[in-house]
């Protein structure tokens, strides 16, 4: 697996993702032809191979927020030559900034807690031993201040 080139400026886990992983995955298929149904939104418009491999153009980021629509943390970390946006003198900015009207619903809300693996932990290390657990505590364990 190319964890780079998976792994987006904003530190989310395309590997990990059931838009990603419904290309091979009978399981990821079935969550995305749920969700497919329950929003009215065609499932190839749904899949999505990672954002650089996209340009930083998700096609179902364009299908809900029209064609014109760019990630601002991918048009950014392009801008900057960045690989990351946590290797940018500017982390963490508001490209990154949280919001808790989607929380329980979209991963985006981990990016920086990603990215600050990825910078202690080298790529490789966090993609293949704490990406997925990351991953599995933001969408199933309750909040807790333990």
């Amino acid at each position: 697996m190319d964890y780079y080139h998976m792994t987006a400026p904003c530190g989310l886990d395309c590997f990990n993702c059931h838009f990603y992983l419904a290309h091979e995955n009978r399981e990821a298929m079935e969550i995305v032809e749920k969700m497919s149904s329950q929003y009215g939104i065609p499932v190839e418009v749904m899949l999505c191979k990672g954002c650089r491999e996209h340009n930083g153009r998700i096609p179902l980021q364009q299908h809900v927020f029209g064609e014109n629509h760019r990630c601002a943390a991918f048009e950014c970390s392009k801008e900057k030559g960045a690989a990351f946006c946590g290797d940018c003198d500017a982390f963490p900015c508001d490209n990154l900034h949280p919001y808790a009207d989607k929380a329980g619903d979209l991963p985006h809300n981990m990016k920086v807690f990603n990215l600050c693996l990825i910078n202690k932990m080298g790529l490789e290390k966090w993609a293949a031993s704490k990406a997925a657990d990351v991953r599995k505590t933001y969408f199933t364990k309750p909040w807790t201040l333990a």
